[in-house]
């Protein structure tokens, strides 16, 4: 038995869709612990891309068993057209390759309509979220009257509950934010049907995950955005609904930490966010913009531009600190080639002291001033190197330098977007 979490070490969009679809063929279920739709998973195999908002990405290797466990807030029609298109293209043809936990959260239409009408209310003030009800959703998850996925297979309760939850929600969009009501007939129907149409995919994932490691089997753990988007560890309120940290594997997947062997954290060779809220080693001058080209910083999700910056090793020793992590997948290598200095942010100046280490306030990270050390970048095309030896030397001594700041191996290094546009250095599955 091996388990391995893979999370994001940084704003989210760090490429873990690729991380995951490469070690999936090593481990025999996938699971996702946390999130919504607001995250989009980008994966390139033989030249064709996907975008995955919700399904894991290791659905695209045959053979592993993939699970959405009870931490995950679902969009019931984001899921099955996810769900369509892959069994359109032959890559989910059995049921059985995806287990949804009936005890996963379900965003309703109300919820994506308040976070949109919230974001609007708050105008200069909003922080940037997707529109797409996460918040909401697990508002309504911690205030104890959430519609969780089995309540879909229940039609007479089912009304019930909405027709409770249509009160206060509906009230809120037509007195507070002027928009239409939610008819919560025409959404019992649409319920309904989500359920008719979700029941083979539904399951208790907990239990498959315990038989799983009863059995010795290896499990990957898929997280969704990244370390500084967690509710709890990240750039409050700048963040998002859920914990994406790696203890969050335990509560949103039902497995206890003894479990856990291995923590890789995914990041890029550089830095991206997306929305508002602090980001110290933002570029806002051309190299920013020579970054954000070179690298189609674009959200997976929603299309936005991403901010580009260098790589903050004052985050990436936070994200150590707080996740465990015993590896680090560095992605995105290749975008660098080109720049004949790239920065690299060792610790910041605030108030006129020096810290290795990452505020706790939010005030502190905007007052937050980079101190920035510089190396030699290098110009060849590295999208065709296989091995760390075999990068030019400039290249090697950049990601060597990143190992030494964070003081954590690299397994991976990522010289390109296809599954094969790898360096692996050792498999944190232990092949």
């Amino acid at each position: 038995m091996s388990t391995v979490i893979a999370v994001g070490a940084q704003w989210g969009d760090e490429g873990k869709g690729k991380i995951v679809d490469w070690l999936t063929p090593r481990a025999e279920l996938v699971a996702r612990f946390q999130g919504g739709n607001n995250a989009g998973h980008t994966v390139v195999v033989d030249g064709e891309t996907t975008v995955l908002h919700v399904v894991p990405s290791g659905i695209l290797n045959d053979g592993s068993i993939n699970l959405i466990g009870p931490g995950v807030v679902i969009d019931p029609a984001t899921l099955l057209e996810e769900i369509d298109a892959l069994c359109e293209r032959g890559v989910l043809r059995d049921p059985s390759r995806l287990r949804v936990s009936g005890r996963a959260h379900v965003i309703l239409p109300w919820h994506c309509a308040l976070d949109k009408a919230r974001e609007r209310a708050a105008g200069e003030h909003s922080i940037g979220t997707t529109g797409r009800g996460i918040g909401p959703t697990y508002e309504d998850k911690v205030a104890r009257r959430g519609v969780r996925i089995a309540d879909l297979l229940r039609p007479e309760s089912l009304r019930e509950k909405l027709e409770e939850l249509s009160k206060a929600k509906n009230f809120e969009l037509t007195q507070f934010h002027d928009e239409e009501t939610i008819d919560v007939e025409q959404l019992h129907s649409q319920a309904v049907e989500w359920g008719k149409r979700l029941e083979p995919y539904v399951d208790h994932t907990g239990r498959i995950l315990d038989r799983a490691l009863k059995a010795g089997k290896s499990v990957l753990f898929e997280g969704a955005q990244g370390t500084f988007l967690d509710i709890d560890h990240g750039t409050y309120p700048f963040v998002t609904s859920s914990n994406c940290v790696a203890g969050a594997v335990c509560t949103g997947s039902g497995v206890g930490p003894t479990k856990i062997d291995r923590v890789l954290g995914i990041t890029k060779a550089y830095t991206t966010r997306v929305g508002s809220g602090p980001f110290p080693s933002e570029d806002h001058g051309e190299m920013g913009e020579a970054l954000r080209k070179a690298g189609s910083e674009f959200g997976a999700t929603t299309g936005r531009p991403r901010r580009c910056g260098w790589f903050d090793a004052v985050v990436a020793r936070e994200a150590v600190t707080v996740n465990g992590l015993t590896d680090l997948a560095i992605n995105k290598l290749d975008v660098l080639s080109g720049f004949s200095e790239i920065p690299i942010a060792t610790a910041y100046r605030i108030d006129g002291k020096l810290t290795l280490d990452f505020p706790m306030t939010l005030d502190e990270v905007i007052r937050a001033e980079p101190i920035y050390e510089s190396m030699p970048g290098w110009s060849e095309d590295i999208r065709s190197v296989r091995r760390l030896a075999d990068l030019p030397d400039n290249a090697r001594r950049y990601i060597e330098k990143l190992e030494a700041l964070v003081e954590v191996p690299a397994a991976f290094v990522s010289v390109g977007p296809g599954r094969d546009e790898t360096i692996a250095m050792h498999d944190p599955f232990g092949g």
